[in-house]
């Protein structure tokens, strides 16, 4: 059966509450209890001490017998002041004063048992119905009545002070109820407050679920509310708007790819069907099939470079991080092996190289052959766009625990509307596209995205007929 999360989580602290307010709830009842029982035992045994010596003073001084009626009426006082009934017997267990309306258990006997067990037990409090003298049982206590006669102690007599059971019960279940009203209102009260909390803790969750199986269907332009929480649901919040601004960043970015690459492919596809059509059917002459073969191979060539561009992307970026900066190279030997790479292009624009490097190798760190590739596509972008028996720039310095490689050319002025734009894929301004018909518009995505992995930078300017670029590397 499906279950929320708010639901169990508030069916678990329910069940700590009831399982905390029982326990507290028995232990403090069952404390209560005892207790009252102990102040009323102490209570007892102090009325019992209390009468025992003024009846033991009156006896003595007075000579007044434990059947006066004057006793009776002082003890009904003492017993309406205590709340505790009291019985006077002489030595054989007749009674003879009582606390009670009416007198009514003067001239019953106690048991010799029971007047045994008080000779005993000092000040024990027990449950008895002192041999029936009492319908009911009660707590008791009580005690020899004793003067001291020719320097002995002698007993003339027994007290006893006894309570209602039924009485303090009563007291007690009124105190059990209240509390148990109290601990019930004050548990359903918590039950509210962990309903609303659990459910309201619950909601961005929900709330993520439903925009998850948005992201499912392809639509990524949902988000959950940010409360500014600045505890952990309030985190998982941000973190996850921000995996959706990536997840749409990343969507926005594969379309645009995939329409790019249709774009890119389509030119040249469109071409080689249309001029491979013509040869076959004879719409083109015979004469000028050589001519359109050659295009035909142009545009196969374009496609190859552009096939070999996406692998190198894929091969980037699936490349181990760790693994690029592992290793370490010379930064100078790479630079000048482009140069010797490029030549034949060099020459052909008649265009001047000024070079300045170290004497000493500068060894940098990361993937030689990837920054090779980085090298090799800044200085064949720089001539491509130099003008006619220009010049082409390179500086490589190092500064700190870095090293700066830089490659500028003389051309065309590169707009400052295209500049944040030049090194995303198949960027390519109209410009570019009529001086650079073999390129495919990856070569700079290429190398930001291999600097990236290496962690470093690359900048780019453009005034005055001058493009610069500048690219960090960390010294090894």
């Amino acid at each position: 059966m499906k279950q929320s999360i708010y639901l169990r989580d508030f069916l678990a602290t329910a069940l700590i509450v009831m399982i905390s307010f029982a326990l507290l709830g028995g232990l403090s009842v069952a404390w209560s209890y005892r207790r009252s029982i102990s102040e009323k035992s102490e209570m007892m045994a102090s009325t019992l001490r209390e009468t025992a010596r003024y009846v033991a003073t009156q006896h003595l001084y007075y000579g007044v017998e434990l059947n006066n009626l004057n006793l009776s009426m002082w003890l009904a006082m003492t017993s309406g002041v205590s709340g505790f009934d009291l019985l006077l017997a002489d030595v054989d267990g007749v009674i003879g004063s009582c606390s009670e309306k009416g007198f009514i258990h003067i001239g019953k006997t106690l048991p010799e048992s029971v007047l045994r067990s008080v000779s005993s037990d000092g000040y024990t409090v027990r449950v008895t119905d002192l041999g029936q003298i009492y319908p009911e049982r009660r707590q008791v206590v009580g005690a020899p009545l004793t003067v001291t006669l020719n320097n002995s102690s002698v007993i003339f007599g027994y007290l006893f002070v006894s309570s209602d059971m039924a009485a303090f019960r009563q007291d007690w279940r009124d105190f059990a109820s209240v509390f148990i009203l109290i601990a019930f209102a004050v548990m359903i009260f918590a039950f509210l407050i962990s309903f609303v909390a659990t459910k309201k803790q619950a909601e961005p969750l929900k709330e993520m679920a439903g925009a998850a199986r948005r992201f499912a269907r392809g639509d990524f332009s949902t988000r959950v509310q940010d409360t500014e929480r600045l505890d952990e649901i309030g985190q998982l919040t941000q973190a996850f708007n921000a995996m959706a601004d990536s997840l749409e960043s990343s969507e926005t970015l594969r379309r645009e790819f995939i329409a790019n690459i249709s774009h890119e492919l389509k030119t040249p596809m469109t071409v080689i069907t249309g001029f491979a059509e013509g040869i076959l059917d004879g719409t083109i002459p015979q004469e000028k099939e050589k001519r359109y073969l050659s295009v035909i191979a142009s545009e196969t060539r374009r496609l190859s470079r552009l096939v070999k561009s996406m692998l190198d992307m894929s091969t980037i970026n699936s490349a181990n991080t760790e693994d690029m900066l592992a290793g370490s190279f010379d930064i100078s030997e790479i630079i000048r092996l482009a140069l010797l790479n490029l030549s034949s292009k060099i020459e052909e624009k008649h265009l001047d190289v000024n070079a300045e490097f170290p004497e000493d190798a500068v060894m940098t760190r990361g993937n030689g052959d990837s920054i090779t590739q980085v090298v090799y596509n800044l200085i064949d972008n720089a001539v491509k766009f130099s003008s006619q028996g220009g010049v082409i720039s390179i500086e490589l310095w190092k500064k700190g625990s870095r090293a700066y490689v830089s490659i500028e050319n003389c051309g065309e002025t590169i707009s400052d509307d295209e500049l944040p734009f030049i090194f995303d894929r198949f960027h390519k301004t109209d410009k570019s596209r009529s001086a650079d018909r073999e390129g495919v518009g990856l070569g700079l995505y290429i190398v930001k995205t291999i600097l990236d992995r290496h962690n470093e930078d690359i900048f780019v300017t453009s005034s005055n007929g001058s493009t610069k670029f500048l690219f960090t590397l960390t010294i090894a």
